[in-house]
């Protein structure tokens, strides 16, 4: 099993208003507590399949300058998702199954480069997006519970997607097992590894309700299964997987 992060910007930062913001009102975060941000998606190969956890923003995205008083800045970019997927060693051909966790651009730019691979995505989120195409799987989430999500779809045999609303309305998570390890690839449900542990959300979602929901649920995930958690806009994410850092709540 490979779990391998593609880097796209990196040396960002992002404020704890921004971090917390979901859960603190303004006057109680930290003005000067500064998070540090960056910007991957994930490639998996299980010998059977290569999956993509996402794809990155639009290769023509520009560079954009830090300005100042910003509350999140994803930092320099070191590579389009063309070319970080190109650092892996694998091609756009190579590539059989992508799973989306969200609609927004920074996750779903660059669908368009795997016209072959089966892209699994929920159908709130296809149908927003107006996905069309023999490639599109729209996932209802039939099979079931997963743990403690009660609703879940199966991927492969060791993937699953599961319903994770709040960051928008048709939000997944999917969870990767390698032997008593689990890959938690959860997209916005935290924007740095400090929420989770902190139990706070971030200023954008589309249901706050539900938002809290799922990190709730994410959160007892991660209590009651060896988790290593990878993270879409932080340096955890890809150094989580670097260390197999399991989550300790």
């Amino acid at each position: 099993m490979k779990i391998i992060p593609l880097k796209f910007y990196e040396g960002g930062y992002m404020t704890q208003t921004f971090a917390f913001g979901g859960t603190r009102e303004e006057e109680e975060c930290a003005p000067t507590m500064i998070y540090a941000s960056s910007l991957q998606n994930f490639l998996i190969d299980d010998g059977k399949d290569v999956i993509l956890s996402d794809t990155g923003l639009p290769n023509k995205t520009p560079d954009i300058p830090a300005k100042a008083g910003a509350s999140l800045w994803m930092g320099k970019q070191v590579a389009t998702f063309k070319e970080a997927l190109k650092k892996t060693g694998y091609k756009p051909e190579d590539i059989t199954k992508i799973v989306v966790t969200h609609k927004h651009p920074d996750h779903t730019g660059e669908l368009a480069m795997f016209p072959n691979a089966k892209i699994y995505i929920s159908q709130t989120e296809a149908d927003t997006m107006k996905l069309e195409g023999d490639n599109i799987v729209r996932v209802n989430f039939t099979d079931g519970p997963y743990k403690n999500f009660p609703e879940s779809q199966r991927i492969t045999d060791t993937l699953v997607m599961v319903r994770a609303e709040g960051h928008t309305k048709g939000n997944s998570v999917s969870i990767l097992q390698d032997g008593d390890v689990y890959y938690m690839f959860h997209g916005d449900v935290t924007y740095t590894d400090a929420a989770l542990y902190e139990d706070e959300l971030s200023i954008i979602f589309e249901d706050k309700e539900k938002a809290r929901e799922t990190l709730t649920r994410v959160r007892e995930f991660c209590k009651n299964n060896p988790t290593i958690y990878c993270s879409t806009h932080c340096p955890e994410g890809y150094l989580n997987i670097e260390q197999k850092k399991i989550i300790k709540l």
